[in-house]
């Protein structure tokens, strides 16, 4: 269930993989995704089971509806209603957790544990260029922040990621360092390698886990699979 785990004081980063929940295939076994037709039933289970893993209750895990976008939400507790449609979120809470679901775009964990300030970020190509990176540390600055630990999760590569050449021409217009090709030598984007240049010119101090979610069978990946499931990136601040 969960993997890549790391401590920061007392912030606490973790992935999950595909394994130790209840859902069927295709979603098998630990979908946390509640858009991708599973059974709601089952998605709720796991993500109690993964609430349980982290030692929190399901009401102190807060998700987001991901548009493939750069805003923010700052998170103070449980949302009132339906969750936002933002592509990152930050807290300033003790155990709330933030959670970011992915099957092929990359799940970013950012923490400053000195000033108490977590965030989350879900950077595919899009969201890169828009620069939901900088916008997540703008606002984890805005609370203040300063020292930046980050951790980047399983991603697809840029040796799988194959993109026109015109689609890896505009991204790479803006981040250079996602310019890529594939084991075949045709365009491809890196887009870990793009978020990870976009967190250390935040000097931020990154920690990358180097797994592609296309050659990682413990990881879900739209682009492999098609219909599946959706893994975590979560990032919290423990009292324990």
């Amino acid at each position: 269930m969960l993997r890549h785990t790391s401590s920061v004081g007392p912030v606490r980063f973790a992935f999950t993989d595909r394994f130790g929940g209840v859902s069927a295939p295709p979603y098998d076994q630990l979908n946390l995704g509640g858009h991708v037709g599973d059974d709601p039933a089952a998605v709720a289970r796991n993500r109690a089971l993964l609430a349980e893993a982290i030692g929190l209750a399901p009401s102190s895990v807060s998700y987001m509806n991901q548009v493939h976008g750069a805003r923010v939400a700052v998170v103070d507790g449980p949302w009132s209603g339906a969750a936002p449609e933002v592509d990152a979120l930050v807290t300033t809470v003790t155990d709330r957790a933030l959670a970011v679901l992915v099957a092929d775009c990359v799940p970013v964990l950012v923490a400053d544990p000195e000033a108490g300030v977590v965030g989350v970020a879900h950077a595919g190509r899009a969201g890169l260029a828009a620069g939901v990176v900088p916008a997540l540390v703008s606002a984890m600055r805005d609370l203040g922040a300063r020292k930046l630990t980050a951790a980047i999760g399983p991603a697809v590569c840029g040796r799988c990621y194959e993109v026109s050449e015109a689609v890896r021409a505009e991204v790479a217009a803006v981040v250079p360092e996602s310019w890529a090709v594939t084991r075949d030598e045709t365009p491809a984007l890196d887009i870990p390698a793009g978020v990870a240049a976009q967190l250390r010119t935040a000097a931020a101090a990154v920690v990358d886990v180097g797994t592609c979610t296309i050659e990682d069978g413990a990881s879900y990946s739209y682009r492999r699979s098609g219909l599946t499931g959706r893994f975590a990136g979560v990032a919290w601040m423990s009292q324990v």
